[in-house]
Order: C-alpha cells, then sequence, then structure tokens
C-alpha cells in the first residue's frame, strides 16, 4: 500500500512531499516525543503525530519513514514546509485523532497483506 491510496482514501490534506506518494507504507508509529520516534520507528513506518514543527522532518528523514501524517487539524508550519520539500519528507494531515486514523491507516494494511495471502 503506498502513501498515495492512503491518502485518497482517508481523504488526507497532502502539505508536501507530492513527488513522494508512490513510497510504499509497511507499517506504522505513533509519537509526539521525537527521542521515542528516533528510537523506535523503522524505515517505511508512517508517522502519526501532532507535532508540527520543523524537527519532525529531521526525525522523518534520518529515520527512512514512508512519511508523516499530522493529526487533529494540525498543519506544518512554514518552515516545516519548506524542509519537508528540501528533505522530500510527503507531509499530510487529518482532522481525526491519532487513534482513529492509525486505525484505518492499520486496517488498510493489515487487509491488504491478508489479500496477499490468498
Amino acid at each position: 500500500m503506498n502513501l498515495d491510496d492512503i491518502a485518497k482514501a482517508l481523504n488526507l490534506k497532502i502539505f508536501g512531499g507530492c513527488d513522494k506518494m508512490d513510497t510504499v507504507v509497511l507499517s506504522g508509529y505513533i509519537g509526539d516525543l521525537l527521542s521515542d520516534v528516533m528510537a523506535n520507528s523503522k524505515e517505511g513506518d508512517l508517522w502519526i503525530t501532532r507535532q508540527v514543527h520543523q524537527n519532525i522532518i529531521a526525525v522523518a528523514s534520518l529515520k527512512d519513514l514512508a512519511g508523516i501524517v499530522l493529526v487533529q487539524g494540525a498543519e506544518p508550519t512554514e518552515d516545516t514546509l519548506e524542509k519537508a520539500r528540501k528533505e522530500s519528507v510527503p507531509i499530510m494531515g487529518t482532522d481525526l485523532y491519532g487513534f482513529e486514523i492509525a486505525g484505518r491507516i492499520y486496517n488498510m494494511i493489515k487487509g491488504e497483506e491478508d489479500s496477499a495471502k490468498l
């Protein structure tokens, strides 16, 4: 499942990183503490967070995450958007709470995995 599929299915707002929407999402990670995300997220994870400052781009780039989803209507700051463009990090948003969007994304990924097993 790639970012474009997820964004379209869940009506996510795309703030930046349109050129990387074909990136495959392997799993996900939820967290607002940058050190926790750096320590525990994995390459290919879609990061779900409420943080909007530019340091989220540095973490996503460092960990080679698939992208970032901002929750609860949060929008990235202008310097975050600029850094996302420079680093080619997809950043999207939703009005949903983290719990709800994580569940929906999980079900999409899990459903695709289950279909592949048939």
